[in-house]
């Protein structure tokens, strides 16, 4: 890199002369605003300027972005910028985010009956507790809607899983108010509908489980069929002990030959000796 040397400044009133002074080849330089800025040692305008003229978005764009959610890297890419330009003017922004979300906090959610005594974070302290998730790991922060009201974020790891949790956040008197936005957000504002899953003992290999029904595990229909059920009395016996027979007056002095029991409804079949004897039965 060859130094050169300032001759003047040029007829045009817009230019510096500079000139080499090996080869004595003079330089035209225009005197813009990023050579005052040098000559001043300004780098912060500097580094605005050299954003303004790399890329279509002025600083006041990429603070406005910050401040919707975007992160430094984002708009960085969308700016066609490196992340060190971006980071300058994205600074305040970002404390901005992180003071308001520290706020949203100590807001105070909001339930049917009004406004919670407790504030945001110190219900969310208890809730991970009884889920036995660590609080300390859980990350806050907040970002403008384009309603232009605040919107605070918790987001926390779950074994695998990555989990947010959403509420909008209203400034005002001793703390402000935050009402739910998704359903993350209502269950851990009622840490009590929380139940811990129960535990399960594991079986021996080998062994298959054997369900023992208990009067918990029959729905209460089969339970009160089988109480209400009526008692099954024995059957009546429905046949005389001895079948009445008429005999005729020559034949009283014979004996009567046993008689096989009928069914009920059926009729009495005679036996052989009735038949050769003459006897008919009279059973109606």
């Amino acid at each position: 890199m060859r130094a050169l040397r300032v001759i003047g400044l040029h007829e045009d009133g817009k230019s510096i002369v500079c000139e080499d002074p090996a080869s004595r080849t003079r330089f035209l330089l225009p005197a813009d605003e990023r050579l005052r800025a040098a000559a001043r040692g300004d780098i912060t305008r500097l580094g605005q300027i050299e954003i303004e003229l790399e890329s279509q978005m002025r600083p006041r764009e990429i603070q406005a972005r910050i401040r919707a959610g975007e992160s430094v890297e984002q708009v960085a890419s969308g700016a066609g910028v490196t992340v060190q330009r971006v980071e300058r003017f994205a600074y305040p922004v970002l404390l901005e985010r992180s003071r308001t979300a520290e706020l949203a906090q100590r807001a105070h959610p909001v339930r049917e009956d009004g406004p919670d005594v407790q504030t945001l974070g110190e219900v969310m302290a208890h809730s991970f507790g009884l889920r036995g998730h660590d609080y300390s790991q859980a990350t806050w922060d907040s970002w403008k809607g384009d309603d232009g009201k605040w919107v605070v974020v918790l987001a926390w790891k779950a074994g695998r899983s990555d989990n947010r949790a959403h509420w909008a956040y209203a400034p005002g008197a001793h703390g402000g108010t935050v009402q739910a936005l998704d359903e993350n957000a209502e269950v851990l504002l009622n840490p009590n509908a929380y139940r811990a899953p129960r535990t399960v003992r594991a079986l021996e290999p080998g062994k298959e489980a054997v369900i023992q029904p208990t009067l918990d595990s029959v729905p209460e229909e089969q339970v009160a069929k089988v109480i209400d059920a009526p008692i099954a009395e024995p059957e009546e016996d429905v046949e005389a002990e001895a079948a009445a027979v008429v005999v005729p007056e020559e034949h009283a002095s014979a004996e009567p030959a046993p008689r096989t029991k009928g069914k009920k409804n059926h009729p009495i079949v005679p036996s052989w000796e009735d038949v050769l004897l003459g006897v008919r039965s009279q059973r109606g």
